[in-house]
């Protein structure tokens, strides 16, 4: 078990106490998601895609919990989760919906500097905040996924795929990756990108998921690639 700076229900110690070394490093970004969360967060309602079985009593960690959907989903399930989000708007959004429940702990940090020890989390959920960084950043987060996973533990991660219908939106400033006006950035993934984000992980399963998404009564496709990774003995 473990205990949180800012908790709703702890008890235990997986993480750093001085989580002020992670806030410090944060993104300039942080604003812009905080105002996407404000404008659109609960937009981003509905239920998670493509969750593994994870038994009950898991201790989970969700790295960029967002508008809250996913960290619920996980709570419905009995697991023992434990978010992060880099945007404080996000972490509100979170404890709202971890006081339904009367658990969960939500903590404002910086996914490429994660607060806690290692081997902490027996599961790892990273759904659609790897992609929002560039290159130096998504490895940096990669390796903390990965620093506190447990032996025998599973990394799940989701990404947005280069099939995907934004890919090319916005300025481009690495390979792609692009710049929106909003000041967020995002990568578009392909599959052995993904499996090189994670050597010292075994791959369990990869596999693109796709989605249409209609505007202005056109059909347009949304694809993602999600990734389940096991951290062996």
């Amino acid at each position: 078990m473990y205990q949180c700076i800012l908790k709703f229900h702890t008890t235990g110690t997986h993480i750093i106490p001085k989580i002020e070394q992670s806030l410090v490093r944060m993104a300039d970004s942080r604003d812009a998601w905080d105002e996407e969360y404000r404008v659109r967060g609960q937009l981003w309602g509905g239920s998670p895609a493509s969750l593994p079985d994870i038994p009950a009593g898991s201790q989970v960690l969700e790295i960029g919990c967002g508008s809250g959907k996913t960290a619920g989903a996980l709570l419905h399930r009995s697991c023992d989760v434990t978010a992060i989000d880099f945007s404080e708007k996000a972490v509100e959004m979170t404890r709202r919906i971890m006081m339904r429940y009367d658990k969960g702990d939500a903590v404002v940090a910086d996914a490429r500097h994660l607060p806690f020890y290692d081997n902490a989390f027996e599961c790892v959920v990273a759904r659609h905040v790897i992609g929002h960084m560039r290159n130096e950043g998504r490895r940096a987060v990669a390796r903390e996924a990965a620093r506190v996973l447990q032996p025998a533990g599973h990394l799940v991660v989701q990404v947005f795929s280069v099939d995907d219908m934004r890919n090319g939106s916005g300025r481009q400033v690495e390979d792609s990756t692009f710049l929106r006006g909003s000041g967020i950035v995002t990568h578009y993934f392909t599959i052995p990108e993904v499996e090189a984000l994670f050597p010292d992980l075994k791959k369990e399963s990869i596999t693109p998921w796709h989605r249409t998404m209609q505007i202005r009564s056109r059909d347009l496709l949304r694809a993602d690639i999600v990734a389940v990774f096991v951290k062996e003995l």
